[in-house]
């Protein structure tokens, strides 16, 4: 199966402009992206998605595949969908550009459960952990799945919720937002209407689901950290200076 990597990446952002061009220990945010999507085993080519030429620019210098994508895009999905357009492949998959830890392993793991699996359209990952805290953050999805774990419902409300009539210990299945897709289901995906429970909950995963896509979760035993602020800039420094 060949599969492309895409990080959609833009520069524009209300909370961190020029997020993508922000230094991590010396590195661009977009750099550390693109070397770990590289370094997945499964992936054939990785392309950097922008509409800006400073983020083009930054991304040519160290090597990188750059597409320009249309300014109109309203979400990183939309932007894979557009090099899906043009580059042709089996699959793509979508790692965010503002994910420096994600695992190249994560990566693997999503390809191989879409190849594993003809009947999905989709795949992407999840973290099973029992912490309350992680469960009540509205930052993160949870999912939950069916017998053949296929995802039945994600949502920034703890799920399971944990009834005062029950004995269990809750786990939770932290969605990790990654997402490989077949190219059919893709371009189809990027022409649906939202819908009124993504509406709700404000995670474009919900579309697929309401539209019939089916969506393999795939277990990884690691967590990823985001940047969404410069706050965040920090924290994943001293992770990555943990890991040393």
């Amino acid at each position: 199966m060949t599969t492309i990597c895409v990080i959609p990446a833009r520069y524009a952002s209300t909370r961190f402009p020029g997020k993508p061009l922000a230094l991590i220990k010396g590195k661009s945010l977009i750099e550390r992206v693109w070397t770990n999507a590289s370094r997945a085993s499964r992936v054939t080519k990785v392309i950097v998605a922008t509409d800006d030429d400073r983020i083009r620019d930054a991304a040519e210098s160290f090597g990188a595949t750059v597409v320009m994508t249309s300014p109109e895009c309203g979400s990183g999905t939309e932007r894979v969908a557009e090099v899906a357009g043009s580059v042709v492949a089996d699959a793509y998959v979508n790692v965010q550009g503002d994910e420096p830890l994600m695992s190249p392993s994560i990566i693997d793991a999503v390809i191989s459960a879409l190849d594993g699996d003809p009947s999905a359209d989709c795949a992407t990952a999840v973290f099973e952990t029992s912490d309350e805290g992680v469960a009540a953050n509205q930052d993160s999805a949870k999912v939950a799945l069916d017998k053949n774990g296929y995802a039945l419902y994600f949502s920034r409300a703890p799920i399971p919720f944990l009834s005062r009539h029950s004995s269990a210990r809750a786990s939770y299945k932290k969605h990790i937002g990654i997402y490989a897709y077949r190219r059919d289901a893709l371009l189809k995906l990027s022409g649906l209407p939202s819908s009124p429970s993504e509406e709700v909950e404000k995670l474009e995963q919900l579309r697929m689901l309401w539209h019939g896509l089916k969506i393999k979760c795939v277990g990884v035993f690691a967590d990823t950290a985001g940047v969404d602020s410069p706050d965040d800039i920090a924290r994943v420094e001293r992770i990555l200076e943990s890991e040393k």
